[in-house]
């Protein structure tokens, strides 16, 4: 019988990790150039914090339509569906705990702190990717013995 080594890598798992979110939602100064990106032109900062989450650029500007909705219709949208519908995305993708309420109540009340809280936890979770990609995976070695081949 011949024995070949065979070389296994073991893969890194990726178990989601329930986290809160990395800063509150009324903690904009954590990050100064946002905070003030944010104020002084938010319709920008909301389509750059959502392509860093690898959506469309333009996305947000469908938040901002809803007053000439309600001009051109009569009908109002109450919840900002971009705004909702990335804080709802981050906290799955991430694994933050919260509810649909909580985040609804945060869209419509709350619009220029929780795309700042949402930029900040993309920032945060970007600097922790860039960290554990840099570890090293050990290797392990298994030999395995080929049963031979009767012909």
């Amino acid at each position: 019988m011949a024995t070949a080594p065979i070389v296994i890598q073991q893969q890194p798992r990726a178990v989601p990790r329930v986290t809160a979110w990395s800063s509150g939602l009324c903690h904009c100064c954590q990050d100064m150039e946002a905070c003030c990106f944010a104020f002084w032109c938010f319709p920008c900062f909301a389509c750059s914090t959502s392509s860093k989450f690898g959506e469309s650029l333009c996305l947000p500007l469908v938040d901002f339509l809803g007053p000439a909705l309600v001009a051109a219709t009569g009908v109002g949208v109450c919840v900002p569906p971009v705004t909702l519908s990335m804080r709802v995305a981050i906290r799955y993708k991430y694994a933050i705990p919260g509810s649909l309420c909580e985040d609804i109540l945060v869209s419509c009340f709350c619009l220029c702190c929780s795309w700042c809280q949402m930029n900040r936890e993309l920032s945060h979770r970007k600097r922790t990717e860039a960290v554990l990609v840099g570890q090293n995976v050990p290797f392990t070695t298994v030999t395995t013995t080929v049963p031979a081949i009767v012909t």
